[in-house]
């Protein structure tokens, strides 16, 4: 007996067979297998509703456990759930052990309009700056095979202040309690800061310079 068309179609032993290696996924991976849109959009909506897949956000899906093989690190999922973003503010900061608090939340940059997301990844936040200011990122190894898109550490701090009132004066700078900041490379911070033509961060840099020194100094009282 013949099998139908209907039959043939993807099963998800099928999806798990082009996925499973996959932390997160597009369904536009899935369309050389079934080129059926609606089709596959039911099936990825039914198997969503049965607990084996998560959607991140509308053509973006996770396999749930235990069909997980690689969980996802946020910050791939971050790049994953805006193109054209890259991770930085207190997350990258919090990346790069800069601070010493906890960041509950992903925070990224675009040059698109500003989001926020909420999945079983986390909270995602995306914040709008100019297409002139949207450089300074590297495109990092995050966990195993998993890479990322995170602003350089100088980058991550001048887009904080950049996007944050009053992130130039010294008091918002002191109460970040920055930490490692032997680890800035403040040529790259006084590059960035003039290629973004900004007064304000120029003042950051200047003061970022002076705090840096002070620390130093009284890291040297204490030897």
């Amino acid at each position: 007996m013949c099998l139908s068309r209907y039959t043939k179609r993807m099963e998800f032993a099928h999806l798990l067979g082009i996925v499973s290696d996959e932390p997160v996924f597009d369904s536009a991976l899935l369309f050389a297998s079934e080129p059926n849109l609606s089709y596959l959009q039911r099936q990825l909506s039914r198997w969503v509703q049965l607990g084996y897949l998560y959607q991140l956000r509308r053509e973006l899906y996770m396999l749930a456990p235990p069909y997980q093989k690689n969980q996802a690190h946020p910050f791939l999922v971050a790049n994953r759930m805006v193109r054209g973003s890259y991770v930085s503010t207190e997350a990258a900061l919090a990346f790069y052990s800069l601070i010493p608090e906890y960041v509950p939340a992903t925070t990224s940059v675009t040059t698109q309009r500003p989001s926020h997301w909420s999945n079983v990844c986390g909270e995602f936040q995306y914040q709008h700056i100019k297409h002139d200011f949207f450089f300074g990122y590297d495109h990092l190894q995050l966990v195993g095979r998993q890479y990322g898109f995170i602003a350089t550490a100088e980058k991550a701090l001048l887009d904080l202040i950049y996007l944050r009132s009053g992130g130039d004066a010294p008091e918002f700078l002191i109460g970040l309690r920055l930490q490692h900041l032997d680890r800035l490379r403040l040529d790259r911070l006084d590059q960035y800061a003039k290629r973004s033509a900004s007064p304000k961060l120029a003042r950051a840099a200047k003061h970022l310079r002076e705090l840096i020194a002070a620390t130093a100094d009284e890291y040297e009282v204490l030897q």
